[in-house]
């Protein structure tokens, strides 16, 4: 092996400039040197090793603690947004104060160890029944041996809105803002290897969307209607496999994108949610970190909050769609017109623990 002591560039015969750079490039690398410049020289890095990664651009941090928090959804015409945690509501104001909501003898409480998602429905009517949702109405899956949907009431009053078939296991829960899908309540129930997803109208009439959708859970959110071909679409990720379905008003499922996060149970893609229009630097996305004892990522218990003007340097704009993984919140964005692409941006804690919706402010 030759040693710098013996090929020296100042020694008598040494070769013509460039035969003396690329014997100095072998020298350096038989040491684990390598060359960064005309005489500079980067310590422990083997010849040929490419550069680090650059860092991220956007990070998830605690912003609020909330014991059991599982979801947030919304906003409300207020600003406000509801946050579901350890088997009650709660609401978010536009100040960051956290304060009990749908409490006392006609309020809402379920189980603490399921995960009850929710969303805030309200506006457009449905042609077929010719009723709206209620703005600011929440409602909740129930995931008990009574599976069902439960909805709050702005002010904060709640009742059993409508029943889901005996044995139906719901995971997840959207509003259809959009109107593809008649300005109704999105449901989707686990069965063994796939998905069953529901439709509820405003008169709380039950109907079948398909009984045949891979797995899916958690954050899913109706697209709106400039997200490329899927515009208006049901878009839903599956954890298991790290790939984001889209699901039409007929039952047809389409994969969006295959997310290059980590993927299994409790670590893939899980939340989800539309960066809205408009949305600047001094917006903010929202994120429930729920705390899982004995798991790999046991979560803190916190909202976490990610800066607008973070997602902005990450080249995230209105409309695009952000994802989250449930293992240490690593984020991405995806983006559809033609077709769609899908970018890592952002991560949170390593202990994090995501669930449920990526709730936004415009700023």
């Amino acid at each position: 092996m030759l040693t710098p002591s013996v090929l020296s560039p100042r020694s008598p015969g040494w070769p013509h400039r460039r035969a003396r750079r690329a014997a100095l490039r072998l020298v350096l690398g038989s040491v684990g040197l390598t060359m960064v410049g005309p005489i500079g020289l980067a310590e422990g890095s083997a010849a040929g090793s490419s550069p680090a990664a650059a860092p991220l651009p956007a990070h998830w941090v605690p912003y609020r603690h909330l014991p059991g928090v599982v979801d947030i959804a919304g906003p409300r015409w207020d600003g406000s947004f509801s946050v579901a945690a350890a088997g009650r509501l709660f609401l978010l104001d536009r100040s960051g104060v956290v304060r009990p909501f749908a409490r006392g003898r006609s309020g809402y409480s379920t189980a603490r160890g399921p995960e009850p998602y929710i969303t805030v429905a309200g506006g457009g009517a449905n042609p077929e029944s010719g009723c709206r949702f209620r703005s600011d109405t929440t409602f909740a899956i129930e995931p008990s041996q009574s599976p069902g949907v439960i909805a709050v009431d702005g002010h904060g009053r709640a009742h059993r809105f409508a029943d889901l078939p005996s044995g139906a296991r719901p995971n997840g829960i959207s509003f259809d803002s959009v109107g593809r899908f008649g300005h109704r309540l999105l449901v989707s129930s686990a069965h063994q290897g796939g998905t069953t997803l529901f439709a509820l109208d405003c008169r709380g009439t039950l109907s079948t969307i398909t009984a045949d959708a891979p797995v899916i859970e958690g954050g899913m959110v109706v697209a709106p209607a400039s997200f490329g071909s899927f515009g208006g679409d049901l878009i839903a990720p599956d954890e298991g496999s790290g790939r984001i379905f889209a699901i039409t008003p007929s039952g047809r499922t389409t994969l969006v994108v295959r997310s290059r996060l980590p993927s299994g149970p409790d670590i893939g893609v899980e939340s989800a949610g539309f960066v809205p229009m408009p949305f600047g630097r001094r917006g903010m996305a929202f994120l429930a970190d729920r705390f899982s004892r004995g798991n790999a990522h046991p979560g803190t218990d916190n909202l976490l909050r990610l800066p607008g003007s973070e997602l902005v340097k990450a080249g995230v704009r209105p409309g695009d769609l952000l994802v989250a993984g449930e293992g240490g919140a690593q984020t991405i964005f995806v983006r559809c017109s033609n077709t769609c692409t899908e970018r890592h941006i952002g991560d949170g804690p390593a202990v994090a623990h995501a669930e449920g919706h990526i709730a936004f402010t415009t700023g």
